[in-house]
């Protein structure tokens, strides 16, 4: 639970630095560097949820490391979008 908090915190607050509201407004900031770390941070805490032997819970925290992946790219479009 806490690694996809963490995740989805940092994702809501890259929105927040690009200026997501106002879409004609977006613009990088520094700050979202930090975001993407807190992400990617949130995905380390997910993967040690993953046990050696296959089980639903397996196939699940695996879905859960792809959502994970797909917000930090998404964090990197943010960041790389302005320039």
């Amino acid at each position: 639970m806490r690694g996809i908090i963490l995740s989805l915190a940092s994702f809501i607050a890259s929105l927040l630095l690009a200026g997501f509201p106002h879409i004609e407004k977006l613009h990088g900031s520094p700050w979202q560097l930090a975001s993407l770390l807190i992400a990617a941070w949130g995905m380390a805490e997910t993967a040690r949820c993953l046990r050696g032997k296959w089980s639903l819970y397996h196939a699940g925290v695996i879905l859960l490391l792809y959502s994970d992946l797909m917000i930090l790219t998404l964090i990197v479009f943010l960041v790389a979008y302005p320039l």
